[in-house]
């Protein structure tokens, strides 16, 4: 639904196909899937039917003119919030609905530490106006994490959301604990400093960032559930968790009754390993997200490597990886002429017809978390949710990218 400027064209933009087969009884149009639409439906020059659908179930009144202008001009000054409800999904098992995608913030990392230098430094204005798109493109939520810069990701997020004007509670952050050479009991002794890093912001999603610790993945998660009890965080996620590691922190938070609400692994057309070794499956039977990170396959996927291979020169560490090697890039060559031609049919980018496979191809289990550097990855982020792919050409992707699971 499009933002309406008054009530008249909020009334015209309402007007539905529905069937009135009598007062009590509507017709839902076929292959509906909006998760909450407002509907007026006129019966008399002065008498409409105010329907609320949530799904396919429809809730229905009789409405009087007064009752209905007043409720127009509040949907005409509410519609871009009931739009972006229909782009929400939950993470998890948990309420925390989140847009299918959000902005992963590694690249703040100002440079601090080793994780930090595999991006450029990036200016304090730049990292504001980063955030600010993301925010005026819909996206609601941001992954950071402790290794990014020794927290120096963390307090840019914060510092630029402040500046964007977002106030605690109206976007999610999702942060990681490091574990590597620590045991469990470090979760409790550091998370003042992740709260004291992201403050005024809190902690929605708390994640241990990798399997190497010196505690079991059982003792981690299980010192994450004393921070909810303790109100200190709001859920629990996991990264880059095999099956079986994930299963276990799902089995020990089970007990206590919490949800395991996201495992982040890497996922993009060009890697769809977690579809065959067993990852991907337990997700979707735990009820786990799998929030994907490297979902452009550091900008592989898009074809610009293919296409000036001169870029390689200047692409560090990447450039010794399999896939950038010649050979990587003749096998992907074929995918990518595929992700071109479905690019040029949709009228989007590259980037966006990946972006869109990865959140639609799994149904809601899978979001995704696109890093940014400039304005124009911004906007190629945000307007992947503006579009859906066919089954058809999804699909077609599947196969020609099948080679990489």
């Amino acid at each position: 639904m499009k933002a309406m400027t008054s009530q008249a064209s909020s009334e015209a933009m309402l007007s539905t196909s529905f069937l009135i087969l009598n007062t009590s009884e509507i017709r839902l149009p076929m292959g509906s899937t909006a998760m909450h639409v407002i509907w007026l439906l006129p019966i008399s020059a002065s008498i409409r039917i105010f329907v609320i659908q949530d799904g396919f179930k429809v809730k229905a009144w009789f409405l009087t003119r007064k009752i209905r202008e007043y409720i127009l001009t509040f949907i005409s000054q509410n519609i871009k919030k009931m739009e972006n409800l229909s782009k929400l999904r939950p993470l998890g098992r948990t309420d925390m609905m989140v847009t299918a995608i959000g902005l992963g913030c590694w690249q703040f990392s100002k440079q601090n530490n080793l994780a930090g230098k595999f991006w450029p430094k990036l200016e304090d204005d730049l990292i504001t106006r980063v955030v600010a798109l993301s925010l005026e493109g819909g996206l609601n939520w941001f992954d950071t994490a402790e290794v990014y810069g020794n927290g120096a990701s963390e307090k840019a997020l914060s510092k630029a959301l402040q500046a964007s004007g977002k106030k605690p509670g109206e976007v999610f952050i999702a942060t990681k604990w490091w574990p590597m050479f620590r045991f469990a009991s470090n979760i409790s002794k550091t998370i003042d400093e992740r709260i004291e890093a992201l403050a005024p912001y809190p902690i929605d999603l708390y994640q241990v960032h990798q399997p190497w610790g010196f505690s079991s993945e059982k003792s981690e998660v299980a010192a994450m559930a004393e921070l909810i009890n303790r109100k200190l965080i709001k859920y629990i996620g996991v990264s880059n968790f095999s099956a079986q590691k994930m299963k276990n922190a799902w089995e020990v938070l089970d007990k206590k009754g919490i949800p395991l609400a996201s495992n982040q692994v890497p996922y993009s057309l060009l890697n769809r390993k977690i579809e065959t070794n067993g990852t991907l499956a337990m997700a979707k039977q735990l009820g786990v997200s799998i929030i994907a990170y490297s979902p452009l396959a550091q900008g592989l996927v898009t074809g610009k490597f293919h296409d000036n291979p001169e870029l390689l020169k200047n692409i560090g560490m990447r450039k010794h990886t399999s896939l950038f090697k010649p050979a990587g890039l003749e096998k992907s060559h074929p995918l990518i002429l595929l992700v071109k031609e479905l690019a040029v049919k949709y009228n989007v980018t590259p980037s966006q017809v990946a972006l869109n496979w990865l959140i639609h191809f799994n149904g809601n289990t899978v979001v995704a978390i696109p890093g940014a550097t400039k304005e124009t990855h911004v906007k190629e982020n945000t307007g992947t949710l503006s579009f859906r792919l066919s089954d058809e050409d999804m699909l077609k992707l599947d196969k020609e990218s099948a080679i990489f699971k």
